[in-house]
């Protein structure tokens, strides 16, 4: 059961989780470069996010993953860049599960492929982590979408309260 979900509180597939989790009802936060630094600013205090120690985006990417039960990854395609190639590594190396996901995928299959992957890692504290709005004009929304879809068709037992 998703009890909590964190991530770094970037525009893009951070903020769009971020804003699903909150319609759910879930605790919702996760690490942040020090100054609350994303791309667009400040982020906005509606996120209660904890500030690292530097304003370095990987040192928070890295603290989330670590911090969380599993990272689920919401991309355009299977082809990671950047951050979120970060990310997967980083999962990697703290023997985290992680599971990469197309962003525009909620279909049946794909909702019931998650599911199975959170139940079958138990997670609790689920990081969603993913390109920023700048590289992927629109994720923001999809992710938003995604996720609602999510917790709308948890199994019962696993929906939030």
């Amino acid at each position: 059961m998703i009890e909590r979900l964190v991530s770094g509180g970037q525009t893009g597939v951070d903020r769009g989780a971020l804003d699903a989790g909150i319609e759910a009802g879930l605790p919702v936060g996760g690490w942040c470069p020090k100054g609350r630094r994303a791309e667009d600013g400040e982020i906005p205090p509606a996120y209660p996010m904890r500030e690292t120690e530097t304003n370095n985006y990987l040192e928070r990417t890295e603290a989330n993953v670590r911090d969380s039960d599993g990272t689920l990854i919401l991309a355009q395609s299977s082809a990671l860049t950047g951050g979120t190639a970060a990310t997967k590594r980083f999962a990697r190396a703290h023997a985290k599960p992680c599971l990469v996901m197309r962003v525009d995928d909620g279909s049946p299959a794909a909702l019931k492929r998650i599911h199975e992957w959170l139940e079958a890692n138990e997670i609790g504290t689920l990081n969603v982590a993913g390109p920023r709005e700048s590289g992927a004009p629109g994720i923001q929304d999809k992710t938003q979408a995604l996720m609602r879809s999510i917790f709308q068709s948890l199994p019962s037992g696993q929906q939030a309260d």
